[in-house]
């Protein structure tokens, strides 16, 4: 039996949570980014305002030059997860294995399907009908064999679109395809490419084996067996996370020292919520630092215990950052905290200090707090022990 393989994927995710949310926004021009006045970029733009050339990374002050009349909304990351997780639950609902790519994109093994829902295309429009129906969300949905071509095909017919390639027709369908569209081709490997004048996916189907290894490596045979259509790998569960990180771009270049590191409690605090939610702990704390002139540079400690209380990843932040600030002078744009080397939940690095173990049991008390009444109802200053 011939593999069946869907990627689905939610039309201008952002953009159609927010109309979902406020029906009107549907018959008006909508970004949703940073604010245009401060440095703010491009998250999501609906396909209207993909016809002024707008597109995900373009500074919101560009976007706004480009488009006057677009309505600015500022990202509502809870709304969006809430329709991710019933996304992936109607996906659920017809197929056991599916692989989440992010919050609004999946591929589902629709392999054996047939006698369930009808034919590939009856059960894809049988999903796409419930994604509207309980998302008020239109998706587009890639039907082959493999999870590359079914990506590609799904990135082809988008907005709200339908493609099936059939079995044995994946090379033509590449064929006349720019390299750009095949997965994994980034902007370096797309140049390099076009000095070998490779410009279409067929073309690069038919280079040497050993000329796309002696310049790409292993991942250069991976592009070479995915431009013929070859693609073995299989729908897989999502696993585990490996880290917790998040960073913050200043609205102006700052050296104000108490307001990075209030910046970076505040990181801290979202990280260690994220840690406990999880009912994780990190071995390795992490902070990233970008300058006024974009150098950015990352420093870390792995410690030999784990932990996941805020005032833990905080000290060992702030000790990262103390090191890091006299070896530059110019502010900074950026920072931004990660926890890796996860763990179950075990004994925290500072439990031997009765202090911290009270910390850890007021955090747990904050955490139970913001989940009943959202973040704003209860802050945590910075302890300057």
């Amino acid at each position: 039996m011939a593999r069946c393989i869907f990627h689905i994927d939610l039309d201008a995710f952002f953009v159609s949570a927010e109309q979902a949310a406020v029906p009107e926004l549907k018959e008006k021009i909508v970004i949703v980014g940073g604010s245009p006045g401060h440095r703010g970029v491009v998250a999501s733009a609906s396909y209207e305002a993909r016809s002024f050339g707008i597109h995900a990374g373009m500074p919101s002050s560009q976007a706004r030059h480009l488009c006057p009349r677009a309505v600015f909304l500022q990202p509502n990351f809870p709304r969006y997860k809430e329709a991710s997780a019933k996304f992936m639950k109607i996906l659920a609902s017809f197929s056991p294995e599916i692989e989440p790519l992010g919050l609004d994109e999946a591929y589902l093994n629709a392999t054996g399907c047939e006698g369930l829902h009808g034919t590939p295309r009856d059960l894809a429009l049988l999903i796409k009908g419930r994604i509207r129906q309980e998302l008020d969300i239109s998706a587009s949905v890639g039907i082959a064999k493999c999870k590359v071509i079914a990506k590609v095909a799904s990135d082809l017919c988008k907005p709200d679109g339908l493609l099936e390639i059939a079995p044995g027709e994946e090379r033509d369908f590449l064929r006349p395809l720019p390299i750009k569209k095949l997965p994994g081709i980034g902007s370096k490997t797309e140049e390099t490419l076009h000095t070998l004048g490779i410009s279409t996916i067929g073309e690069l189907a038919l280079l040497p084996l050993e000329i796309v290894k002696s310049r790409f490596g292993l991942l250069g045979v991976t592009l070479l067996q995915h431009a013929n259509g070859i693609d073995e790998r299989r729908v897989t569960a999502q696993g585990e996370p490996k880290s917790f990180s998040l960073e913050v771009t200043f609205p102006r270049d700052t050296s104000d020292r108490h307001l990075i590191e209030t910046t970076l409690h505040h990181l801290c605090q979202r990280v260690g919520e994220n840690l406990r939610r999880q009912n994780k702990s990190a071995r390795c704390i992490a902070i990233k630092l970008r300058y006024s002139n974009f150098e950015t540079i990352t420093r870390q400690i792995t410690l030999k215990e784990s932990g996941n209380a805020t005032q833990f990843i905080f000290r060992t932040a702030a000790e990262l950052l103390n090191k890091a600030l006299p070896q530059r002078g110019n502010p900074f744009r950026l920072i931004g905290v990660s926890a890796s080397l996860l763990t179950g939940q075990g004994k925290q690095l500072p439990l031997l200090d009765p202090e911290m173990e009270r910390l850890t049991r007021l955090d747990q008390a904050i955490d139970q707090i913001r989940q009943k009444y959202g973040a704003p109802a209860i802050q945590q200053g910075i302890d300057d022990d």
